[in-house]
Protein backbone atom coordinates (compact mmCIF):
# COMPACT_ATOMS: atom_id res chain seq x y z
CA UNK A 1 0.00 0.00 0.00
CA UNK A 2 1.33 3.53 -1.07
CA UNK A 3 1.21 6.60 1.56
CA UNK A 4 -1.23 9.09 -0.18
CA UNK A 5 0.21 12.28 1.26
CA UNK A 6 3.90 11.25 -0.73
CA UNK A 7 1.85 11.28 -3.76
CA UNK A 8 0.00 14.27 -3.38
CA UNK A 9 3.65 15.54 -2.80
CA UNK A 10 5.13 14.36 -5.73
CA UNK A 11 2.48 13.16 -7.95
CA UNK A 12 5.08 13.14 -11.13
CA UNK A 13 7.74 10.85 -9.74
CA UNK A 14 4.98 8.57 -8.72
CA UNK A 15 3.92 8.14 -12.24
CA UNK A 16 7.18 7.65 -13.07
CA UNK A 17 8.16 4.91 -10.76
CA UNK A 18 4.91 2.62 -11.60
CA UNK A 19 6.04 3.21 -15.30
CA UNK A 20 8.99 1.91 -15.13
CA UNK A 21 6.50 -1.53 -13.83
CA UNK A 22 4.45 -0.58 -16.99
CA UNK A 23 1.79 0.87 -15.34
CA UNK A 24 -0.57 3.99 -16.60
CA UNK A 25 -0.18 6.93 -14.75
CA UNK A 26 -2.61 7.58 -12.24
CA UNK A 27 -1.56 9.35 -9.53
CA UNK A 28 -3.54 13.00 -11.02
CA UNK A 29 -6.69 10.68 -10.27
CA UNK A 30 -5.34 9.42 -6.91
CA UNK A 31 -5.19 12.74 -6.08
CA UNK A 32 -8.25 13.96 -7.26
CA UNK A 33 -9.83 11.37 -5.60
CA UNK A 34 -8.50 11.92 -1.90
CA UNK A 35 -9.23 15.84 -2.45
CA UNK A 36 -12.99 14.66 -3.12
CA UNK A 37 -12.79 12.09 0.10
CA UNK A 38 -11.37 14.96 2.59
CA UNK A 39 -13.59 17.35 1.34
CA UNK A 40 -16.72 15.53 2.02
CA UNK A 41 -15.24 14.21 4.96
CA UNK A 42 -14.62 18.19 6.15
CA UNK A 43 -18.58 18.67 5.42
CA UNK A 44 -19.49 15.55 7.39
CA UNK A 45 -17.39 16.91 10.69
CA UNK A 46 -19.13 20.52 9.95
CA UNK A 47 -22.38 19.16 9.65
CA UNK A 48 -22.01 17.13 13.20
CA UNK A 49 -20.52 20.30 14.51
CA UNK A 50 -23.97 22.11 13.34
CA UNK A 51 -26.01 19.08 14.94
CA UNK A 52 -24.68 19.38 18.39
CA UNK A 53 -24.72 23.10 18.22
CA UNK A 54 -28.30 22.61 17.64
CA UNK A 55 -28.53 19.92 19.90
CA UNK A 56 -27.53 22.25 23.03
CA UNK A 57 -29.91 25.04 21.99
CA UNK A 58 -32.38 23.08 22.38
CA UNK A 59 -32.36 21.91 25.96
CA UNK A 60 -31.83 25.60 26.51
CA UNK A 61 -35.19 26.66 24.52
CA UNK A 62 -36.55 24.12 26.58
CA UNK A 63 -35.48 25.66 29.93
CA UNK A 64 -37.09 28.97 29.35
CA UNK A 65 -40.38 27.71 28.02
CA UNK A 66 -39.99 28.44 24.00
CA UNK A 67 -41.37 25.04 23.11
CA UNK A 68 -42.15 26.55 19.78
CA UNK A 69 -38.70 27.49 19.08
CA UNK A 70 -37.17 23.67 20.61
CA UNK A 71 -39.33 22.35 17.80
CA UNK A 72 -38.00 24.11 15.25
CA UNK A 73 -34.81 23.68 16.19
CA UNK A 74 -35.57 19.60 16.81
CA UNK A 75 -36.88 19.48 12.81
CA UNK A 76 -33.58 20.96 12.07
CA UNK A 77 -31.37 18.36 14.45
CA UNK A 78 -33.51 15.75 12.37
CA UNK A 79 -33.11 17.10 8.70
CA UNK A 80 -28.96 17.10 9.95
CA UNK A 81 -28.91 13.70 10.97
CA UNK A 82 -30.74 12.37 7.51
CA UNK A 83 -27.93 14.28 5.88
CA UNK A 84 -25.48 12.80 8.35
CA UNK A 85 -26.30 9.68 7.59
CA UNK A 86 -26.48 10.06 3.89
CA UNK A 87 -22.68 11.83 3.75
CA UNK A 88 -21.41 8.70 6.15
CA UNK A 89 -22.82 6.27 3.53
CA UNK A 90 -21.52 8.17 0.68
CA UNK A 91 -18.50 8.37 2.36
CA UNK A 92 -17.95 4.33 3.38
CA UNK A 93 -18.20 3.60 -0.49
CA UNK A 94 -15.63 5.97 -1.82
CA UNK A 95 -13.41 4.93 1.05
CA UNK A 96 -14.07 1.66 0.17
CA UNK A 97 -13.77 1.89 -3.26
CA UNK A 98 -10.35 4.07 -3.18
CA UNK A 99 -8.86 1.60 -0.84
CA UNK A 100 -9.60 -1.18 -3.53
CA UNK A 101 -7.72 1.08 -6.16
CA UNK A 102 -4.68 1.78 -3.73
CA UNK A 103 -4.32 -2.00 -3.23
CA UNK A 104 -3.86 -2.88 -6.80
CA UNK A 105 -0.93 -0.67 -7.43
CA UNK A 106 2.29 -2.71 -6.80
CA UNK A 107 5.44 -1.65 -5.18
CA UNK A 108 7.62 1.24 -6.20
CA UNK A 109 10.54 -0.07 -7.48
CA UNK A 110 14.17 0.93 -5.82
CA UNK A 111 16.49 3.52 -7.54
CA UNK A 112 19.12 0.99 -8.58
CA UNK A 113 16.27 -1.35 -10.01
CA UNK A 114 17.23 -2.10 -13.72
CA UNK A 115 14.99 -0.77 -16.31
CA UNK A 116 12.97 -3.93 -18.20
CA UNK A 117 10.18 -5.80 -19.20
CA UNK A 118 10.87 -9.42 -18.24
CA UNK A 119 13.80 -11.87 -17.51
CA UNK A 120 15.77 -10.56 -20.43
CA UNK A 121 16.36 -7.64 -18.61
CA UNK A 122 17.31 -8.78 -15.46
CA UNK A 123 21.25 -8.01 -14.31
CA UNK A 124 23.73 -10.75 -13.46
CA UNK A 125 25.41 -9.56 -9.87
CA UNK A 126 27.62 -12.69 -9.85
CA UNK A 127 28.48 -16.33 -10.41
CA UNK A 128 29.68 -18.77 -7.66
CA UNK A 129 30.77 -22.16 -7.82
CA UNK A 130 32.31 -24.25 -10.36
CA UNK A 131 30.15 -26.39 -13.17
CA UNK A 132 30.67 -30.40 -13.14
CA UNK A 133 32.33 -31.48 -16.06
CA UNK A 134 30.79 -34.71 -17.15
CA UNK A 135 32.02 -37.70 -18.75
CA UNK A 136 28.77 -38.56 -20.18
CA UNK A 137 25.95 -36.29 -21.39
CA UNK A 138 24.09 -35.68 -18.23
CA UNK A 139 20.50 -36.48 -18.44
CA UNK A 140 17.41 -34.37 -17.01
CA UNK A 141 16.02 -35.49 -13.55
CA UNK A 142 12.43 -36.41 -14.77
CA UNK A 143 14.32 -38.89 -17.09
CA UNK A 144 16.01 -40.72 -14.60
CA UNK A 145 14.19 -39.51 -11.19
CA UNK A 146 11.72 -41.86 -11.23
CA UNK A 147 14.01 -44.92 -10.36
CA UNK A 148 14.90 -42.65 -7.38
CA UNK A 149 11.04 -42.56 -6.00
CA UNK A 150 10.09 -39.44 -8.00
CA UNK A 151 6.66 -41.00 -9.36
CA UNK A 152 5.13 -38.65 -11.45
CA UNK A 153 2.66 -40.80 -13.25
CA UNK A 154 1.46 -41.95 -9.33
CA UNK A 155 1.46 -38.32 -8.41
CA UNK A 156 -0.69 -37.94 -11.49
CA UNK A 157 -3.32 -40.47 -10.78
CA UNK A 158 -4.16 -38.77 -7.69
CA UNK A 159 -4.53 -35.49 -7.76
CA UNK A 160 -3.86 -34.82 -11.29
CA UNK A 161 -1.31 -32.43 -13.78
CA UNK A 162 1.27 -30.56 -11.42
CA UNK A 163 1.66 -33.25 -8.19
CA UNK A 164 4.24 -35.76 -8.01
CA UNK A 165 4.24 -38.33 -5.85
CA UNK A 166 7.76 -38.67 -3.82
CA UNK A 167 9.01 -42.28 -2.77
CA UNK A 168 11.89 -43.97 -1.44
CA UNK A 169 15.69 -42.23 -2.06
CA UNK A 170 13.99 -39.05 -2.87
CA UNK A 171 11.99 -38.65 -0.90
CA UNK A 172 14.49 -38.96 1.79
CA UNK A 173 16.70 -36.85 0.48
CA UNK A 174 13.83 -34.32 0.43
CA UNK A 175 13.94 -34.37 4.01
CA UNK A 176 17.26 -34.23 4.46
CA UNK A 177 17.47 -30.94 2.20
CA UNK A 178 14.66 -29.04 4.16
CA UNK A 179 16.38 -30.32 7.69
CA UNK A 180 19.75 -29.22 6.38
CA UNK A 181 18.16 -25.69 4.91
CA UNK A 182 16.61 -25.19 7.60
CA UNK A 183 19.25 -26.11 10.50
CA UNK A 184 21.49 -23.73 9.04
CA UNK A 185 19.19 -20.57 8.93
CA UNK A 186 18.36 -21.52 12.49
CA UNK A 187 21.79 -22.54 13.40
CA UNK A 188 24.08 -20.35 11.65
CA UNK A 189 22.39 -17.30 10.86
CA UNK A 190 19.94 -16.60 13.62
CA UNK A 191 16.75 -17.24 12.17
CA UNK A 192 13.90 -18.44 14.79
CA UNK A 193 12.26 -21.17 13.78
CA UNK A 194 8.71 -21.30 13.25
CA UNK A 195 5.74 -23.51 12.65
CA UNK A 196 2.98 -21.61 11.15
CA UNK A 197 -0.65 -22.60 9.95
CA UNK A 198 -1.10 -23.24 6.36
CA UNK A 199 -4.51 -21.80 6.08
CA UNK A 200 -4.70 -18.18 6.82
CA UNK A 201 -7.56 -15.56 6.55
CA UNK A 202 -8.52 -12.63 3.95
CA UNK A 203 -6.75 -9.73 6.02
CA UNK A 204 -3.63 -12.45 6.00
CA UNK A 205 -2.77 -12.51 2.29
CA UNK A 206 -4.20 -9.14 1.69
CA UNK A 207 -1.44 -7.90 3.88
CA UNK A 208 1.53 -9.76 1.96
CA UNK A 209 0.09 -8.24 -1.40
CA UNK A 210 -1.85 -12.22 -2.87
CA UNK A 211 -4.80 -10.59 -2.32
CA UNK A 212 -7.04 -9.15 -4.44
CA UNK A 213 -5.38 -8.89 -6.96
CA UNK A 214 -3.80 -12.54 -7.30
CA UNK A 215 -6.89 -14.17 -6.21
CA UNK A 216 -6.68 -16.56 -9.12
CA UNK A 217 -3.55 -17.69 -8.43
CA UNK A 218 -4.33 -19.30 -4.82
CA UNK A 219 -6.04 -22.42 -3.57
CA UNK A 220 -9.59 -21.70 -1.44
CA UNK A 221 -11.11 -23.77 0.90
CA UNK A 222 -15.17 -24.16 1.17
CA UNK A 223 -14.93 -22.23 4.38
CA UNK A 224 -12.97 -19.41 2.56
CA UNK A 225 -9.46 -19.58 4.42
CA UNK A 226 -6.87 -20.15 1.85
CA UNK A 227 -4.20 -22.39 1.74
CA UNK A 228 -0.48 -20.54 1.97
CA UNK A 229 1.04 -19.82 -1.40
CA UNK A 230 4.09 -19.25 0.68
CA UNK A 231 5.20 -19.52 4.26
CA UNK A 232 5.86 -15.39 3.62
CA UNK A 233 2.12 -15.07 4.24
CA UNK A 234 2.08 -16.62 7.95
CA UNK A 235 5.46 -15.47 8.96
CA UNK A 236 5.02 -11.81 8.02
CA UNK A 237 1.52 -11.52 9.39
CA UNK A 238 3.08 -12.47 12.91
CA UNK A 239 3.19 -8.29 13.26
CA UNK A 240 -0.06 -7.50 12.02
CA UNK A 241 -1.83 -4.82 13.47
CA UNK A 242 1.05 -4.85 16.39
CA UNK A 243 3.41 -2.17 17.61
CA UNK A 244 7.13 -3.78 17.70
CA UNK A 245 9.46 -2.76 20.41
CA UNK A 246 12.28 -1.19 18.65
CA UNK A 247 14.84 -3.03 20.81
CA UNK A 248 13.12 -6.22 19.49
CA UNK A 249 13.95 -5.83 16.21
CA UNK A 250 15.38 -7.22 13.93
CA UNK A 251 13.30 -10.14 13.92
CA UNK A 252 13.83 -13.25 11.99
CA UNK A 253 12.02 -16.25 11.17
CA UNK A 254 12.58 -19.20 9.11
CA UNK A 255 10.05 -22.12 8.46
CA UNK A 256 10.16 -25.39 6.32
CA UNK A 257 6.19 -25.56 5.43
CA UNK A 258 4.13 -26.83 2.03
CA UNK A 259 3.11 -24.72 -0.10
CA UNK A 260 0.11 -24.39 -2.78
CA UNK A 261 -0.31 -22.23 -6.05
CA UNK A 262 -2.75 -22.74 -8.82
CA UNK A 263 0.00 -21.29 -11.27
CA UNK A 264 -2.99 -19.94 -13.18
CA UNK A 265 -0.19 -17.99 -15.15
CA UNK A 266 2.00 -20.59 -15.83
CA UNK A 267 0.16 -22.54 -18.14
CA UNK A 268 2.41 -24.58 -20.26
CA UNK A 269 5.61 -23.81 -18.57
CA UNK A 270 7.43 -26.85 -16.88
CA UNK A 271 4.77 -29.42 -17.65
CA UNK A 272 7.43 -32.13 -17.53
CA UNK A 273 9.23 -32.88 -14.24
CA UNK A 274 9.21 -31.78 -10.92
CA UNK A 275 10.57 -27.83 -11.18
CA UNK A 276 6.47 -26.46 -11.12
CA UNK A 277 4.21 -27.77 -9.07
CA UNK A 278 0.73 -27.18 -7.55
CA UNK A 279 2.30 -28.59 -3.91
CA UNK A 280 5.94 -28.11 -3.21
CA UNK A 281 7.80 -27.72 0.48
CA UNK A 282 9.95 -24.60 0.94
CA UNK A 283 12.03 -23.11 3.42
CA UNK A 284 11.09 -19.52 3.53
CA UNK A 285 13.21 -16.62 5.72
CA UNK A 286 10.99 -13.50 6.66
CA UNK A 287 12.88 -10.76 8.30
CA UNK A 288 11.03 -7.70 10.04
CA UNK A 289 13.37 -4.48 10.50
CA UNK A 290 13.41 -0.92 10.92
CA UNK A 291 14.06 1.26 7.49
CA UNK A 292 17.38 2.07 8.52
CA UNK A 293 18.12 -2.12 8.71
CA UNK A 294 16.62 -2.63 5.33
CA UNK A 295 19.63 -2.81 2.89
CA UNK A 296 21.82 -4.61 4.70
CA UNK A 297 19.29 -6.69 5.34
CA UNK A 298 18.46 -7.92 1.87
CA UNK A 299 22.08 -8.56 1.46
CA UNK A 300 22.41 -10.81 4.41
CA UNK A 301 19.49 -12.58 3.95
CA UNK A 302 20.80 -12.81 -0.01
CA UNK A 303 24.13 -14.40 1.53
CA UNK A 304 21.84 -16.34 3.92
CA UNK A 305 20.36 -18.29 0.90
CA UNK A 306 23.77 -18.25 -0.62
CA UNK A 307 25.06 -20.00 1.87
CA UNK A 308 22.98 -22.83 1.74
CA UNK A 309 23.64 -23.47 -2.19
CA UNK A 310 27.58 -22.88 -1.15
CA UNK A 311 27.41 -25.92 1.37
CA UNK A 312 25.76 -28.10 -1.40
CA UNK A 313 28.30 -27.74 -3.60
CA UNK A 314 25.59 -26.57 -6.22
CA UNK A 315 27.13 -24.06 -8.80
CA UNK A 316 24.76 -20.81 -9.07
CA UNK A 317 24.87 -17.23 -10.27
CA UNK A 318 22.66 -13.99 -8.45
CA UNK A 319 20.62 -12.05 -10.88
CA UNK A 320 18.82 -8.35 -9.82
CA UNK A 321 15.38 -8.72 -11.31
CA UNK A 322 14.26 -5.56 -13.44
CA UNK A 323 11.35 -3.50 -12.53
CA UNK A 324 9.31 -5.28 -15.17
CA UNK A 325 10.08 -8.82 -13.87
CA UNK A 326 9.69 -8.27 -9.60
CA UNK A 327 6.90 -9.41 -7.89
CA UNK A 328 3.65 -7.13 -6.84
CA UNK A 329 5.40 -6.02 -3.21
CA UNK A 330 8.70 -6.11 -4.28
CA UNK A 331 11.09 -3.11 -4.31
CA UNK A 332 13.97 -4.87 -4.99
CA UNK A 333 14.08 -8.45 -6.07
CA UNK A 334 17.77 -10.80 -5.92
CA UNK A 335 16.82 -14.03 -8.06
CA UNK A 336 19.51 -16.51 -7.37
CA UNK A 337 19.60 -19.35 -10.37
CA UNK A 338 21.24 -22.90 -9.80
CA UNK A 339 22.75 -24.55 -12.40
CA UNK A 340 20.91 -28.06 -14.25
CA UNK A 341 23.71 -29.75 -16.34
CA UNK A 342 20.71 -31.88 -17.51
CA UNK A 343 18.78 -28.99 -18.73
CA UNK A 344 22.05 -26.92 -19.58
CA UNK A 345 20.65 -23.73 -18.06
CA UNK A 346 20.30 -21.77 -14.69
CA UNK A 347 17.00 -22.05 -13.40
CA UNK A 348 15.40 -19.79 -10.12
CA UNK A 349 15.76 -21.39 -6.95
CA UNK A 350 15.22 -18.70 -4.37
CA UNK A 351 14.02 -15.21 -4.66
CA UNK A 352 14.92 -12.89 -2.05
CA UNK A 353 12.88 -9.51 -1.75
CA UNK A 354 12.94 -6.22 0.12
CA UNK A 355 9.28 -4.71 0.14
CA UNK A 356 9.98 -1.61 2.05
CA UNK A 357 6.79 -0.64 4.23
CA UNK A 358 4.34 -1.49 1.32
CA UNK A 359 3.18 -4.54 3.05
CA UNK A 360 3.68 -3.01 6.98
CA UNK A 361 1.01 -0.58 5.53
CA UNK A 362 -1.79 -3.11 4.29
CA UNK A 363 -0.92 -4.86 7.76
CA UNK A 364 -0.86 -2.20 10.08
CA UNK A 365 2.56 -3.08 11.62
CA UNK A 366 4.30 -0.18 13.30
CA UNK A 367 7.35 0.48 15.21
CA UNK A 368 8.25 3.06 18.09
CA UNK A 369 11.94 4.77 17.45
CA UNK A 370 13.27 5.68 20.66
CA UNK A 371 12.56 9.02 21.91
CA UNK A 372 9.51 9.38 20.17
CA UNK A 373 5.43 9.58 20.77
CA UNK A 374 4.57 8.56 17.40
CA UNK A 375 5.41 5.22 15.03
CA UNK A 376 6.47 4.39 12.29
CA UNK A 377 5.67 1.89 9.41
CA UNK A 378 8.11 -1.50 9.76
CA UNK A 379 10.25 -2.71 6.79
CA UNK A 380 9.14 -6.24 5.75
CA UNK A 381 12.23 -9.04 4.16
CA UNK A 382 11.61 -12.47 2.45
CA UNK A 383 12.76 -15.03 0.49
CA UNK A 384 13.08 -18.66 0.07
CA UNK A 385 16.38 -20.56 1.82
CA UNK A 386 15.34 -22.89 -0.40
CA UNK A 387 12.80 -24.24 -2.37
CA UNK A 388 13.02 -28.14 -1.17
CA UNK A 389 11.58 -29.61 -4.75
CA UNK A 390 13.82 -27.19 -6.80
CA UNK A 391 17.07 -27.96 -5.17
CA UNK A 392 16.12 -31.81 -5.01
CA UNK A 393 16.28 -31.64 -8.87
CA UNK A 394 19.48 -29.68 -8.81
CA UNK A 395 21.16 -32.74 -6.87
CA UNK A 396 19.80 -34.89 -8.74
CA UNK A 397 21.31 -33.19 -12.15
CA UNK A 398 24.31 -31.71 -10.80
CA UNK A 399 25.24 -35.35 -9.00
CA UNK A 400 24.06 -37.67 -11.12
CA UNK A 401 26.15 -40.91 -12.35
CA UNK A 402 26.59 -42.60 -15.44
CA UNK A 403 25.19 -45.53 -13.81
CA UNK A 404 21.47 -43.50 -12.79
CA UNK A 405 22.48 -43.51 -8.77
CA UNK A 406 23.43 -40.35 -7.57
CA UNK A 407 26.30 -39.25 -5.20
CA UNK A 408 25.22 -37.48 -1.94
CA UNK A 409 26.71 -34.10 -1.05
CA UNK A 410 29.06 -33.74 2.37
CA UNK A 411 26.55 -31.54 3.39
CA UNK A 412 23.90 -34.07 3.69
CA UNK A 413 25.33 -37.28 4.74
CA UNK A 414 24.75 -36.70 8.23
CA UNK A 415 21.26 -36.34 8.06
CA UNK A 416 20.70 -39.95 5.79
CA UNK A 417 22.56 -41.55 8.29
CA UNK A 418 26.26 -41.78 6.56
CA UNK A 419 24.46 -42.44 3.12
CA UNK A 420 26.59 -41.12 0.31
CA UNK A 421 25.09 -42.81 -3.07
CA UNK A 422 21.68 -43.02 -4.03
CA UNK A 423 20.98 -46.44 -5.90
CA UNK A 424 18.10 -46.34 -8.61
CA UNK A 425 15.36 -49.32 -7.62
Amino acid sequence: MHDIRLIRDNPAAFDAALARRGHAPIADDLVKSDELRRDAITTLQELQKGRNTLSGEIGKQMAQGNRDAAETLKAEVAALKDQIATLEQTIATNEAAFAERMSQLPNLPAADVPDGVDEDDNQLVHERGEKRDFDFAPAEHDAFGPALGLDFETGALLSGARFTLVRGHAARLARALGQFMLDTLTGEHGFEEVNPPLLVRDEAVYGTGQLPKFAEDLFRTTDGRWLIPTAEVSLTNIVREQIVATDALPLRFAALTPCFRSEAGAAGRDTRGYIRQHQFDKVEMVAIVTPDQSEAEHERMTQCAEDVLTRLALPFRRMKLCAGDMGFSAARTYDLEVWLPGQNRYREISSVSTCTDFQARRMNARYRPDGEKGTRFLHTLNGSGLAVGRTLVAVLENYQQADGSVAVPDALTPYLRGLNRLEPA
